[in-house]
């Protein structure tokens, strides 16, 4: 064990000496973290939502980038071939060199988890299954970092191969665009990367629900690690002269491959990839039935009718019967007033129309002379056409059909689709033309007051918008600050 934490120690120290380590395991990350920050910081909960994905992209630059550089650069400088020299077993060697990587891991991830709750993030919702999940993501990566090292014979083929899997999964595999964003294609293939269990192993911490939530994603996640051990372990090479096509061996690489296609297959076979109708997140359960109070009256039971006998005709001899009573006239059942009748001026005055801007990232707006491209134009031109005849925007109550045209502005944006800067113009003018003015006031006000009320409506494929955001609370967040832009326009904050 000493030789364990002496090498320990000596590989820190180097590592803290190499500027290109440094970039990859701290600045990296940072910068990633950074930029979620600025897309994402009109949210209610700042950098909540994607912790799972900059802690991935933590582990990922460490792990597939900063291993496998240290290892290959030291190789070639004939340092692994002196440590041979050493009466130290292999396996302490590598071991060390694991355990240097999984401390630069963990500082890393503090460093990430530090600096998003200073920007006003809370605290996890599961801080051990946090700390288990991380660990298990660190355990996977690094085993891919020492399969890197085996195949790359330079430092330069190492930044190849690390792009070769680090661009897949930043796209397609779940770690920066979120999978509900993603067409089904790419959802089945994101179930063969590992930053897919990663992701959604560390977000089951952070916001979701806890250890029952990343059960599949952390037995993915160890198969995949112990595979890249076993793997890098056998491929690996003491002396930089030594290629990797003359190596012998070189089928224990299947070894890894079929990890991942094994990972892939059981999720195709268990159904986890593509979301359930019954578990989508952005449909609304059914409202309960309340139980009856104790204190409440029991019911009225019905009596039996009694035909009423029709009047008798009047004679001469009964002057009181002149004239019959008339039949009582029929009690019509009293409609109480939408909720939204009650809002006044004052309500609407009150709000807060401190919203991202027209120009931004977030909730943008075309101004009225901003033509799109050809291929945008047509969708907005589609939209355009089929909101007269959208059936969530035209049956049931009005306050319900203004929500859900306020969604077909929320739901691109979230997305972050092109089209996502014209349409809030079309349904802003589509809800000008179908409401009074004054009462479009009242419902919008009503919504920004009550954002959580009523279904989200995460799917308007129906107007040609093809895509989901997956997370309810953030269509809920961009439908309340268009509500709040609309009202700006209509109240003369701002200009229509």
């Amino acid at each position: 064990m000493n030789a364990v934490f002496a090498h320990l120690r000596i590989s820190l120290r180097l590592h803290f000496r190499n500027r290109m380590a440094l970039l990859y395991g701290y600045l990296f990350p940072v910068i990633f973290l950074v930029a979620f920050w600025v897309l994402y910081r009109h949210e209610k909960v700042p950098l909540l939502r994607h912790m799972g994905e900059l802690l991935t992209v933590a582990v990922l630059g460490g792990a597939c980038f900063g291993l496998p550089t240290t290892l290959v650069s030291e190789r070639e400088r004939g340092v692994w071939r002196r440590y041979r020299l050493t009466p130290v077993p292999t396996w302490v060697v590598v071991a060390s060199t694991a355990l240097a990587r999984l401390f630069l891991l963990v500082t890393a991830g503090l460093l990430q988890l530090g600096l998003a709750l200073a920007l006003g993030m809370t605290w996890p919702a599961h801080p051990i299954a946090l700390a288990v999940a991380f660990l298990f993501v660190a355990f996977a990566f690094i085993g891919l970092g020492l399969v890197i090292a085996a195949l790359a014979d330079n430092v330069p083929a190492v930044q190849a191969l690390g792009q070769c899997l680090f661009l897949p999964m930043l796209i397609i595999g779940g770690v920066a665009v979120p999978l509900a964003a993603l067409p089904e294609w790419a959802q089945h293939v994101s179930a063969f990367f590992p930053g897919r269990y990663a992701v959604e192993a560390l977000q089951a911490a952070v916001n979701g629900r806890g250890f029952p939530g990343m059960r599949f994603c952390l037995l993915a996640l160890s198969l995949t690690g112990v595979a890249g051990l076993v793997a890098g372990a056998k491929l690996f090479r003491w002396d930089g002269q030594q290629r990797f096509a003359a190596l012998r061996g070189k089928a224990w690489l299947l070894v890894a491959i079929g990890a991942w296609l094994a990972v892939g297959a059981v999720a195709e076979w268990r159904g986890r990839v593509a979301i359930p109708a019954d578990l989508d997140p952005a449909r609304p359960a059914p409202a309960p039935v309340p139980a009856p109070s104790p204190s409440a009256p029991p019911p009225i039971a019905s009596a039996p009718v009694t035909p009423i006998p029709a009047p008798r005709a009047a004679t001469a001899s009964s002057p009181a019967a002149v004239t019959p009573n008339p039949a009582p006239a029929p009690v019509l059942p009293v409609t109480p007033a939408p909720p939204w009748m009650s809002i006044t001026a004052k309500d609407w005055d009150g709000l807060d129309y401190q919203v991202p801007p027209d120009h931004g990232i977030v909730t943008p707006m075309a101004a009225p002379d901003e033509e799109p491209d050809e291929y945008t134009k047509e969708q907005v031109d589609k939209v355009r056409a089929k909101l007269p005849t959208w059936s969530p925007g035209v049956d049931g109550d009005d306050l319900s059909c203004v929500r859900n045209l306020l969604y077909v502005a929320a739901v691109p944006d979230a997305i972050q689709m092109p089209v996502e800067r014209y349409l809030p113009r079309v349904v802003y003018q589509y809800l000008l033309d179908s409401y009074p003015r004054e009462n479009l006031m009242k419902m919008l006000t009503y919504i920004a007051l009550h954002p959580l009320e009523g279904p989200v409506r995460d799917d308007i494929s129906e107007l040609g918008i093809e895509g989901a955001a997956g997370d309810p609370m953030l269509v809920r967040e961009r439908a309340y600050l268009y509500a709040i832009k609309f009202l700006a326009r209509l109240t003369g904050r701002k200009s229509e």
